[in-house]
């Protein structure tokens, strides 16, 4: 496979001020872009460089953690950018707001279990919505750079929605206060991203 690194979808400055834009450089060219670099490292010249980073994570468990690390957080930040856009917030729409609301009977009470996986999550993580191999809407967490889709997970299933609660995605403007981090970064979720992904897993 021949893995790229990506520019950000918008530029740096774009989710202020919400999310600011030194947090967003620091975590994109550094951070980001040290788990693409890792990653390559760790594959280039193996057998799993031909190998697509889903279908490695349905097999973690064969991984060394190099790779179960670096894999997991080049994938999960090209999602999450993808996950945020600038003038964006509300609410989802459509055919996932019907199912959001049949799954939880409010788009606030879906918020609520959402933002307690993200505060909830001791240490580093990720707070998911997911679509559950049986077609179900759920919501769950992951330790470190892990994601449902690894087999090394409880709960699994495929992301439509990830929030990355790593310190470094929110220290400089938010310190310690991951709930209002939290709290804010609702008001650039792509829910028009969400949407594409929900219906592309839809049964």
């Amino acid at each position: 496979m021949n893995y790229q690194f990506e520019n950000l979808p918008y530029s740096y400055d774009a989710l202020e001020p919400f999310i600011d834009s030194m947090t967003m450089e620091i975590h994109h060219s550094r951070h980001h872009k040290a788990y693409f670099t890792n990653f390559q490292n760790a594959v280039n010249g193996t057998p799993n460089a031909e190998m697509k980073l889903e279908d490695m994570f349905a097999k973690m468990t064969d991984f060394a953690p190099v790779i179960r690390n670096n894999g997991g957080g080049f994938w999960n930040h090209n999602f999450f950018w993808k996950c945020m856009a600038p003038k964006t917030g509300g609410i989802p729409k459509g055919k996932l707001f019907e199912a959001m609301t049949k799954k939880w009977n409010n788009i606030d009470t879906f918020k609520e279990k959402f933002q307690a996986a993200a505060t909830t999550r001791f240490g580093s993580g990720w707070a998911w919505l997911i679509v559950t191999p049986t077609g179900e809407l759920e919501v769950t967490s992951t330790a470190n750079q892990d994601n449902p889709l690894m087999n090394t997970e409880a709960v699994r299933g495929t992301p439509i929605l990830g929030l990355d609660v790593w310190e470094h995605a929110y220290y400089l403007k938010y310190q310690n206060k991951r709930p209002d981090y939290i709290g804010q970064w609702w008001s650039v979720v792509n829910w028009n991203f969400v949407e594409a992904e929900f219906q592309k897993l839809a049964k």
